[in-house]
């Protein structure tokens, strides 16, 4: 029922509530939802840059609260590639031709997922994947699997179907239906991208190149990001990247031949920034 319903929700209505009561200020409506939230998912706050919840300005400072430096310390060895997110690894595989596996017998395109950019199409197809889920009680910010220097970056919009195990198994095509924002890079060892989907209430991200980035109205089509903020389009492994609100689903895409995933990265695994997820074979 869950699952029938969110194809008749007004998502993007309801996005542009949560963002409005996320981010307000007056503090007993913020302490509010602070406090409610504490109660639901009782998130981890020892790492946090400001361990006391209700010191936040808002309730979305509060949820994309910052880490402190040394919590998520990249795994030394360079040709490790680390996990983008804290999370719960949802899919770690290799794409068939330029298709991937969403749950069970659901399966969506390259095509469908970077919207169409037929460049970065060629360039991943027969690569692999990681899927990556974060729960609302996981950090949220998103950090950089590789070194590497920023190619292109687009807006893809779309709707805005919850993401959890539920409705992941029973719409087809979610993650590619979805809005989401993709950032392409030029790395080391060749090309690879970071797909950031939004979810249910998640109708905001931002990176450090673009700041803000989904819009408050629907737009008709994808729309190539411009570089506006002065951040260095080249950044180091383990760099913070980009942050959404609530939770959502992060995918990262790899070129084919020299990647591997590391043996025990399976479905259910729980990741951290910064933990391998597997390396370049020499």
């Amino acid at each position: 029922m869950f699952v029938a319903l969110q194809y008749l929700l007004p998502h993007h209505l309801l996005c542009r509530l949560v963002y409005v009561l996320t981010r307000s200020e007056t503090r007993w409506l913020k302490n509010l939802l602070i406090r409610a939230f504490m109660r639901g998912y009782a998130p981890e706050m020892a790492d946090a840059l400001e361990p006391k919840p209700l010191k936040y300005r808002s309730f979305n400072a509060f949820f994309t609260r910052a880490l402190r430096a040394d919590a998520r310390p990249a795994d030394p060895d360079r040709q490790r590639i680390v996990s983008p997110c804290d999370g719960t690894l949802s899919i770690a595989g290799s794409l068939h031709g330029s298709e991937l596996l969403q749950a069970k017998s659901h399966r969506y395109t390259l095509e469908a997922l970077l919207a169409a950019e037929s460049d970065w199409v060629t360039r991943l197809s027969g690569g692999r994947y990681a899927t990556i889920y974060l729960a609302p009680y996981n950090y949220h910010r998103v950090h950089m699997p590789l070194s590497g220097r920023l190619s292109a970056a687009w807006h893809v919009p779309g709707r805005l179907f919850s993401v959890n195990g539920a409705t992941v198994a029973r719409v087809p095509r979610l993650f590619a239906r979805n809005e989401r924002v993709v950032c392409a890079f030029e790395g080391d060892h060749g090309p690879f991208a970071l797909v950031l989907v939004g979810a249910l209430f998640v109708g905001s991200m931002s990176t450090v190149w673009h700041g803000q980035v989904t819009p408050a109205r629907v737009r008709a089509g994808p729309r190539r990001l411009e570089h506006n903020t002065g951040a260095d389009l080249w950044q180091p492994r383990g760099a913070e990247l980009g942050m959404f609100n609530m939770g959502s689903t992060v995918i990262l895409l790899l070129p084919p031949g020299a990647p591997r995933w590391d043996g025990a990265l399976q479905p259910g695994v729980r990741l951290r920034v910064g933990e391998a997820l597997g390396a370049w074979m020499p």
